[in-house]
């Protein structure tokens, strides 16, 4: 059994990166990507659109952050790469839209931008279609 350098055994961590990276996304996606694809509509007219490219565009890219790139880090596909856009709109929402907000207010969103920052860092871990690739190019 492989060992770190913190004396872990690998597949613990990679467990914790499996289990970070499904109920992130999973989070992610019910709590703020799913109420926007079932709401179009009303979120159309709700969301904040801070850099004046228009509500649409803002929405279209909160959707494409909390539902296709919550997806893609679930299965662990492309996983860094989809975590910049999640990472990006959670950057945005806590420090341009609500900057009025406590950590307390906002902790949900500094959670969610904590996870997927680590996972950015961290990688898929072992248990992901990325790390399936790469065992298949090493063959």
């Amino acid at each position: 059994m492989t060992k770190t350098s913190f004396g872990l055994n690998a597949p613990h961590i990679d467990l914790g990166l499996l289990f970070l990276r499904l109920s992130g996304a999973f989070m992610l996606f019910h709590v703020h990507g799913w109420p926007k694809i079932v709401h179009y509509s009303e979120e159309l007219v709700r969301i904040e659109d801070p850099f004046g490219l228009g509500t649409t565009f803002s929405l279209l890219a909160a959707i494409f952050a909390e539902v296709i790139c919550a997806g893609l880090i679930a299965i662990g596909l492309l996983t860094r790469l989809a975590c910049l856009p999640v990472i990006a709109v959670l950057v945005v929402s806590m420090l341009i839209v609500h900057p009025q907000w406590s950590i307390a207010e906002g902790q949900f969103g500094w959670l969610l931008l904590i996870i997927f920052t680590a996972i950015a860092l961290c990688g898929p871990g072992r248990f992901s279609v990325d790390a399936m690739f790469a065992r298949k190019q090493e063959d």
